[in-house]
């Protein structure tokens, strides 16, 4: 459904998108992808998987780009070891999650000057490149210079770029970014259901309708 589909189903969580045709066929796909995940995945800590990928007892994972941290720790290359692909049918989109810091409306002059000194430190070239390249996601500034970022942190800032111009950029509904945290924690009951039972696409996309209304 790209970008459009997303925005109504799990940003807008419209119930004719979370009910539609689109959203079995979404269940029909995690269904199939099950085969595919070994019987003691369910609990398993993503950084316990994204060793288990380093180490060669698993084939992918599908993670954000903080797991890259894992393999650079690792001593692992990216382009050499590993590869850093969108998940199939979903090149160049892109779906957000932001650090961010937030801080009070204060009245003190020297309280003020001491939050845009710390704003301005974060906001750095020198603090965006180092941070990010040690966390292993991109600068939330699109000037910062890119000859230490390796070939799958180019790739996602290409691929960004590339989507905020086609105004397909979407909040992350699994990081906090797009809906309130009761209906994320309600919606995601239902895929863990799903993933760790018989539950049927058609039942699930009703669940996760009804799951949408938590406020």
């Amino acid at each position: 459904g790209g970008a459009d589909f997303y925005q109504k189903a799990l940003v807008k969580l419209d119930q004719t998108a979370l009910t539609s045709a689109n959203m079995v066929k979404t269940f029909d796909t995690l269904g199939k992808i099950k085969t595919y995940i070994d019987k003691d995945s369910a609990g398993r800590d993503w950084n316990l998987a994204t060793a288990m990928v380093i180490n060669g007892k698993a084939g992918m994972q599908f993670m954000g780009d903080w797991a890259k941290g894992e393999f650079t720790t690792a001593g692992k290359q990216p382009g050499k070891d590993y590869l850093c692909v969108a998940a199939p049918g979903t090149d160049k989109s892109y779906t957000f999650n932001i650090d961010s810091i937030a801080m009070f409306k204060v009245k003190n002059p020297d309280s003020q000057k001491a939050q845009l000194t710390l704003a301005t430190a974060i906001m750095s070239p020198e603090f965006q490149e180092v941070f990010n390249l040690n966390k292993g996601s991109i600068p939330v500034r699109p000037d910062i210079p890119r000859g230490k970022f390796d070939s799958c942190a180019t790739k996602s800032m290409d691929d960004f770029a590339t989507s905020s111009k086609a105004n397909t950029l979407e909040p992350s509904m699994a990081h906090g970014m797009a809906v309130s945290s009761a209906a994320q924690g309600a919606m995601f009951d239902v895929i863990a259901k799903f993933m760790n039972s018989n539950m049927t696409s058609q039942a699930a996309v009703q669940a996760l309708a009804k799951a949408a209304k938590t406020q």
